[in-house]
């Protein structure tokens, strides 16, 4: 009686540490990467700790998955030596059967579901147990892992992952499953987003393009700069002299109005205000908006002109449409608030074709490419293969696009609907 009490006991001291196992082996591979970085930096050492097995993740499964093995083996072995002593050869049988549900039920499921349930906490308690027993096991679980690659060699398996995903790619994953799971909302979605996106966007994406800058004549008469700098919504202004593609510098409103402060208007000339520019500072349009972030902040400037290989003048980008890629629109007081697009009643959107097929991914969520164009109008005309005329439609990517309104070869406004 007292050998079969023993029996049992190991039995279930087996399964309690099979059960160890299972939780350690589930709850330090699900822990969040994030949340234990963040108690590392808090100084817990069982964060550093499990923080230093996860970076060996070969020799942490090897040590977890020996020690369950053989603590499952034994276990059935005792349990099959008590059964036949209990009930003969049919013991067997009965022995496969019993340890089979044990193993599952309290061996695999149920830790293993408390270890998802609460990841972290069961991984921060298992982690000072669990770190001997992998150094313990350090020499078979290298020796089996040395005999696997082997026989992948021969087999010719490749053991490399080269599908690896990226830092980004997986905070990306992350965010989206949070908004479908009701963790952030669609504009903190969009933020975060657009801050991993902003070492892939160039700036001349965003940039404003040269027909809609706001440029000033150094050849203009001294009133007519004084009108043009007091009329314009702009602070810092580019002047060009002859042609726009000559830009000479850059006026800052402010130091024109300290003059006209102290009643300096009558005598002030070109001249003088020419003295006031800022050296202008050109970039390539190829520049990330995360480089030219840092730039900016570094330089203590806000404006930047984007040329193209040539040298000639693309548009500028200044600091504040950076901050709207991550933010959204930023309108003042002088600004008049448009919408990217208009919604007509029978579903269908009016969208201005210098619309970026950013803003329309980040209002109206459309998945369009952006690779071949920046705006809708450059997609459409791209997709069409042809400047098109007003009132032809066109289908691809699952929309309809309509051009309702064309200035020269630029289209202007279209109609849009899902299809």
């Amino acid at each position: 009686m007292n050998a079969v009490l023993l029996d049992f006991s190991l039995v279930v001291l087996l399964l309690l540490i099979s059960a160890f196992f299972s939780a350690a082996e589930t709850s330090i591979t699900a822990a969040s990467r994030a949340k234990i970085h963040k108690l590392k930096m808090e100084g817990n050492w069982r964060a550093k700790l499990v923080s230093k097995m996860r970076k060996n993740k070969e020799k942490l499964i090897g040590g977890i998955l020996f020690g369950n093995n053989v603590v499952n083996i034994a276990a059935s072995a005792i349990t099959t030596s008590l059964f036949l002593k209990l009930f003969g050869d049919d013991g067997v049988m009965i022995a496969t059967a019993v340890v089979t549900v044990l193993v599952v039920i309290f061996g695999e499921v149920m830790p293993k579901t408390y270890a998802l349930t609460f990841p972290e906490k069961v991984a921060l308690n298992v982690a000072p147990l669990l770190a001997p027993i992998i150094k313990l096991f350090s020499p078979i679980t290298k020796m089996v892992q040395f005999i696997v690659s082997r026989l992948f060699r021969i087999l010719r398996i490749s053991d490399k992952n080269t599908d690896v995903i990226s830092g980004a790619d997986a905070l990306r994953g992350a965010i989206e499953l949070e908004l479908q799971e009701g963790g952030v909302i669609k504009n903190d979605r969009d933020m975060l987003g657009s801050i991993l996106d902003l070492s892939e966007t160039e700036v001349g994406e965003i940039m404003i393009h040269r027909k809609h800058m706001d440029l000033l004549n150094a050849n203009l008469p001294t009133d007519e700069m004084i009108e043009f700098v007091l009329s314009t919504l702009h602070t810092r202004i580019p002047v060009y002299r002859d042609s726009p593609d000559n830009i000479i510098g850059i006026l800052h409103a402010k130091e024109l109005l300290k003059h006209l402060r102290h009643g300096e208007k009558k005598s002030l000339t070109a001249a003088d205000i020419l003295k006031m520019l800022k050296k202008p500072w050109f970039i390539p349009e190829n520049t990330k908006l995360r480089d030219q972030l840092n730039a900016f902040m570094k330089a203590r400037n806000h404006l930047a002109i984007v040329v193209d290989e040539y040298g000639s003048v693309m548009g500028l980008v200044t600091l504040e449409d950076i901050l709207e890629e991550i933010v959204g629109q930023i309108d003042d007081e002088h600004d008049s608030k448009t919408a990217v697009a208009r919604k007509e009643p029978d579903g269908s959107y009016l969208i201005e074709g210098s619309t970026t097929l950013r803003d329309l991914k980040r209002e109206l969520e459309w998945k369009l490419p952006d690779d071949n164009a920046t705006t809708l109008a450059g997609l459409v005309i791209h997709e069409a293969q042809t400047i098109p005329d007003v009132g032809q439609s066109f289908d691809f990517h699952g929309y309809q696009f309509q051009i309702l309104k064309k200035q020269r070869n630029q289209i202007t406004l279209l109609r849009a609907r899902k299809i």
